[in-house]
């Protein structure tokens, strides 16, 4: 029988590692930024089109290389970093692998220009598909420049799996913005589409962060250190009142190397325990330095993942350290007396006060109440309209009457998915709230408890569907139309979605640098701040991409009606509640929120008589 394992020829063997390392456009563009930054470069600028997929340039004016160098730099596994096995353990650079190149240039077309500082003339090289097509001398400046165009032109399959332009894009800056925030010291540009979006000068971590992010984030910003024998930790933490929804503005960097660790985020979200919801995200970068000999970082092709031979002394340094920074700069929670005995005098003078603690109790126990033939006031309204529930109380309760706390039976009920008809829809009577939460409906058949917060999502939800698909949306104007500043890839992303907002009733336009002006918001939601809503929405709406994979119309409709629903707590008169309800059971889908929870359950008159063994 002949032999048939033969060797893989380079260009395939290239071609299959590129599948690990270039994945997209950004994939790319951190390989080349990386390898800039290892040149010793003090300035490097990125000059991008159609978001990668035709260009991207990376110029530094590092040390450059000679010919055969640069020719050299192309090989699989061909570097400057290593020499022997003992130097994978000492490793403070970037790239080692020798494969970024390689595999860049087996599925694009690159151009290399180079030039050493001492050399008269630099050199030329132009490759595509792993074939070299020419080299030669030529006048350049210090430094190298690499242009990296058609992404994936011999590759088809690829190519078309790659995602729309601002989605590629977003990609493009959060992998701009690693490398940024790793070397503060050097001086970063980018350019899309001959449009600056970054200019960075060299200066501070904070400084940069305020560049990358906005000023925005000059006010929030916390600084973190710890220092001990094993490991030191720095950077900033942000403050707790401004952690938001998603992910994405959380950065961990060992040895400046960036690094992703669901475990040292663990170690974050531990310390701002009780400061802030569990489903938000503080912002933080924070740079870890350590001896490499205690760390394994070729892990991943991608060099984001390492090995810490002592994680629990890692995740306690980093806990200790945002613990104690959130301590010495007073970020902790404000205190609340309005429940100490010892302050009741300060929340019974103040009405606001008292009834946010008359509401907070209201629910908690109630005494029997006297029933009295000239008053309709408490339970007896909830029968009014119902005759046959109306019967003389045989034992009238004397003064002192006793205290009976409810506890919710809802574990002891059976689940059970209830359809109302317009018959029973007709016959709902008396309607009040319970903890400013759920709405209470008596029907002739039984008794009806809404969510009011799932059920107006549902409501808002439905309404958006329709006027996204219309594609008009009914718009108030803005008396004094207020400015958003956006950190670029929002601002990239309101771009991609301003058809969807224009549609919602959204007036919104460019308004300078990643700035927008809001010139009008949608006529049926209720007056706020045109700033904070459109903020929310945008932070909604990029929890949501993360979570689920949706459409822009769907997410936006989703994210809309999740920011501006009404929320628990919030007071509701009896109009309201009414009219809440209808809506409720006009829509299309009333059983179920936006999240598959419920938005009612219903109570039949023989159920309740079970609980009293009737």
């Amino acid at each position: 029988m002949s032999d048939i394992i033969q060797l893989l020829p380079d260009a395939i063997a290239n071609q299959i590692a590129a599948g690990e390392v270039v994945q997209r456009p950004a994939s790319a563009l951190k390989e080349l930024l990386e390898n800039s930054v290892d040149s010793g470069a003090t300035h490097i600028q990125v000059i991008v089109k159609e978001a990668g997929k035709q260009l991207i340039q990376v110029i530094d004016n590092g040390k450059g290389m000679s010919g055969t160098d640069a020719r050299m730099s192309f090989e699989r596994h061909a570097t400057s970093k290593i020499r022997t096995s003992n130097d994978l353990f000492s490793i403070k650079t970037f790239g080692f692998r020798g494969e970024a190149l390689a595999s860049i240039a087996a599925v694009a077309q690159v151009e290399l220009k180079t030039k050493q500082a001492d050399s008269d003339l630099g050199t030329l090289i132009q490759i595509e598909g792993s074939e070299i097509k020419k080299q030669e001398p030529v006048a350049v400046q210090n430094g190298t420049s690499v242009s990296m165009k058609n992404l994936f032109f011999n590759v088809p399959a690829r190519r078309n799996f790659l995602k729309s332009n601002p989605v590629e894009m977003r990609h493009l800056v959060e992998e701009f913005q690693r490398v940024a925030l790793s070397y503060p010291e050097i001086s970063f540009s980018l350019f899309q589409q001959d449009l600056e979006v970054f200019n960075l000068s060299p200066g501070k971590l904070s400084q940069r962060i305020v560049g990358l992010f906005g000023k925005n984030y000059q006010g929030q910003l916390v600084p973190c250190e710890e220092l001990t024998p094993h490991i030191n930790v720095k950077g900033y933490i942000g403050k707790p009142e401004n952690a938001k929804k998603t992910r994405g503005e959380q950065f961990f960097f060992v040895n400046n190397r960036y690094i992703k660790s669901s475990y040292l985020n663990h170690a974050v979200s531990t310390a701002f325990e009780g400061l802030i919801q569990s489903d938000q995200h503080p912002f933080y970068v924070l740079f870890l330095e350590i001896d490499p000999s205690h760390i394994d970082i070729n892990v991943h092709p991608t060099k984001t993942e390492i090995k810490f031979d002592d994680e629990r002394t890692v995740y306690a340094v980093v806990r200790s350290a945002v613990k104690q920074a959130l301590g010495a700069h007073h970020v902790v929670p404000s205190l609340d007396f309005s429940f100490d005995v010892n302050f009741t005098e300060n929340w019974t003078k103040d009405s606001s006060k008292k009834d946010q603690v008359d509401r907070e109790y209201s629910y908690k126990s109630y005494n029997t109440p006297e029933f009295k033939k000239s008053s309709t006031s408490g339970w007896e309204r909830l029968f009014e309209g119902n005759d046959s529930h109306k019967k003389p109380l045989e034992h009238p309760m004397d003064d002192d009457t006793e205290v009976i706390t409810f506890q919710s039976r809802a574990s002891q009920m059976e689940s059970r998915e209830f359809l109302i008809t317009n018959s029973e829809e007709e016959s709902t009577g008396t309607t009040f709230q319970v903890e400013l939460n759920y709405i209470v409906a008596q029907m002739s058949t039984g008794m009806l408890i809404v969510d009011q917060q799932i059920a107006h999502e549902r409501i808002l939800y439905e309404r958006y569907v329709k006027q996204l698909n219309s594609a008009q949306g009914p718009s108030q104007q803005c008396l004094f139309p207020p400015t958003v500043q956006l950190s670029a890839s929002d601002f990239v992303l309101v771009m991609d979605i301003l058809p969807e907002l224009h549609s919602l009733g959204f007036m919104v336009a460019e308004f300078g640098k990643e700035t927008i002006i809001i010139q009008g918001v949608p006529a049926d939601i209720q007056p706020k701040s045109e700033k904070e809503l459109f903020e929310g929405l945008i932070e909604q709406y990029k929890n949501f991409k993360n979570e689920l994979s949706l459409d822009n119309r769907e997410n936006l409709a989703r994210s809309l009606a999740r920011k501006s629903a009404i929320k628990r707590g919030q007071k509701l008169n009896s109009q309201e509640m009414e009219t809440l309800v209808g809506q409720l059971f006009a829509c299309q889908n009333p059983n179920y929120g936006l999240s598959g929870n419920k938005t009612f359950i219903k109570l039949d008159l023989s159920s309740i008589h079970s609980f009293f063994g009737k």
